[in-house]
């Protein structure tokens, strides 16, 4: 009887440690964006206005912020008008059928400088709540990071699109938390 009481409570134990503790002020920050969007981040998170339309969320290590095709930065975006205009391949406008990609070489892949990214393929793609009364078109895609012909492993580029607000938030290191603080944001 006392083993299983022990067992019983220890079980209980490892249940109670194992449910994340509800975010608190003092453990967040909010973020303010365009057209009265408001995301609940924690206060580690760094942000940073690179350029207009082009804000970027530090979220852990970031040996250093070239742009949106650096290396080894963990972060995720969140694109305006002027970011979306140029969104693909050759800098014509973003559109959820294509990856976000504004360049017209082949870019480094996220997690390893050395390796280049390849082909996109979808991965998943349907609507996501992003706060109350918005949904987003979400795209998640899989990449290829290569050295020259082979394949050395796999990256996600989660993309939520709100066409209405011209809003796009582009995650390649699928950011814990992300798409539930995007779920509960506030739209003032």
């Amino acid at each position: 009887m006392l083993k299983r009481t022990i067992l019983v409570l220890a079980c209980g134990l490892a249940l109670v440690a194992a449910v994340p503790a509800p975010a608190s002020a003092a453990t967040t920050k909010p973020l303010h964006l365009r057209k009265g969007l408001t995301l609940t981040i924690p206060k580690a998170w760094k942000v940073y206005k690179v350029r207009p339309d082009w804000t970027r969320v530090v979220t852990g290590s970031c040996p250093a912020q070239t742009g949106f095709r650096d290396s080894g930065c963990r972060s995720f975006w969140v694109l305006g008008p002027a970011a979306i205009k140029l969104g693909h391949e050759g800098f014509s406008a973003y559109e959820p059928s294509r990856p976000f990609y504004p360049a017209s070489d082949v870019g480094p892949c996220p997690y390893d400088r050395k390796l280049w990214i390849g082909e996109f393929k979808m991965a998943a793609k349907g609507l996501r709540q992003i706060g109350p009364g918005h949904k987003a078109h979400y795209r998640d895609w899989k990449a290829e990071c290569r050295s020259n012909a082979t394949v050395k492993g796999y990256f996600h580029q989660r993309e939520w699109f709100l066409p209405s607000s011209k809003i796009l938030i582009v995650d390649q290191w699928r950011t814990a938390g992300l798409a539930t603080i995007l779920k509960r944001a506030a739209w003032n």
